[in-house]
């Protein structure tokens, strides 16, 4: 189980991280035309909103801005840094689904086996098979590729015997500004520590944040034989960074 770390409210949004520049190229409010609003579900975790700006998608929260189809580099980097030097066959799981770079990136690589994708909003699901579908790349159609709708926080307590090579944690702008408050316990001592069991014995931990997150680099530094913090840049100012960490039995 993951324990009973006390569940910290989200964090107020950084000043930099207004509606619209955060996961990805984002957009400044006030520029251009308003974006079009595809659809709206009742998700899990509040109301989600498709939205449509130009040629690009857009992915909104109960009005916080999550990720967009723009560009999505750090996105595909926390896969393939991953399974990097990996030899096959490869089993990966995908927390979160997002846009679907991540997913499409997972099944160029090679030697990939298997790709687990936990998705807990049936309403993002849902539009890859509509709006979405081209920048997944039609993954979900993948005999290789099973999509699990459920919380990442239940299948990590109970994941059913299952291990991976590699953990890809993208649900959040990252360990210091979650979702939705429960989240932050994937990030604390005893979230880890339930990541860590669904490892195999070369496994590799990646965590995508929106920023730079120290006290959750040095969570890792006490867990993990080697860690790395990959910067990304982005257009809108503070790079995006990819966590990496592994055991002492993982590929160098």
């Amino acid at each position: 189980m993951i324990g009973t770390v006390a569940e910290i409210a989200r964090p107020a949004q950084p000043p930099a991280r207004v509606l619209g520049m955060v996961h990805g190229t984002g957009r400044a409010a006030g520029t251009a035309a308003e974006p079009a609003v595809v659809e709206r579900a009742a998700g899990v975790g509040g109301e989600l909103v498709l939205r449509r700006d130009g040629g690009h998608y857009e992915i909104i929260s109960n009005g916080v801005f999550l990720m967009d189809t723009r560009n999505g580099e750090s996105e595909r980097l926390l896969v393939r840094a991953a399974a990097e030097g990996l030899d096959g066959p490869l089993r990966i799981l995908i927390g979160g689904l997002g846009v679907g770079f991540s997913l499409a990136e997972a099944l160029t690589l090679p030697g990939v086996e298997h790709v687990t994708v936990v998705e807990r909003e049936p309403a993002v699901i849902g539009w890859h098979a509509t709006a979405l579908r081209p920048w997944s790349d039609g993954a979900l159609d993948d005999p290789r590729v099973a999509v699990e709708c459920a919380d990442l926080l239940a299948f990590v307590a109970a994941p059913g015997g299952r291990r991976f090579d590699a953990l890809c944690l993208d649900i959040d702008n990252g360990p210091d500004w979650t979702v939705t408050p429960g989240n932050a316990r994937l990030y604390a001592g005893g979230g880890l520590d339930a990541l860590t069991r669904l490892l195999t014995p070369r496994g590799r931990l990646a965590v995508w944040s929106a920023n730079a997150a120290p006290a959750f680099e040095a969570l890792l530094r006490d867990r993990f034989a080697r860690v790395e913090a990959r910067p990304v840049p982005v257009p809108r100012g503070e790079p995006d960074v990819v966590y990496l960490a592994a055991g002492p039995d993982s590929a160098d």
